[in-house]
């Protein structure tokens, strides 16, 4: 299992990258609705700040299934974000 610490870097990286991805979009592409990418980038902080504090704050007596549902979750989080960044293009 990860060190608490790796786990709140790999999500900063993660979140910093997708965050990036906006900040270029948003700048190369002058057709793109502002709005809609100021949207997704206030989503990616809020996941960014959900998911540090719950690797913060570990489930007692369940710590394997904590961790597995955290994973999913992320994951899952990710993927949706990275739709919408997908659909902006279109």
């Amino acid at each position: 299992m990860a060190k608490r610490r790796d786990l709140k870097k790999n999500v900063n990286y993660v979140a910093g990258e997708l965050f990036a991805e906006c900040a270029v979009h948003r700048m190369l592409f002058p057709n793109i609705d502002k709005q809609q990418i100021d949207n997704l980038m206030t989503e990616i902080l809020k996941m960014q700040d959900e998911f540090i504090k719950r690797i913060s704050y570990t489930e007692p007596g369940n710590v394997k299934g904590f961790y597995k549902k955290f994973h999913t979750d992320f994951s899952n989080k990710v993927n949706e974000i990275i739709e919408g960044i997908e659909k902006l293009n279109k």
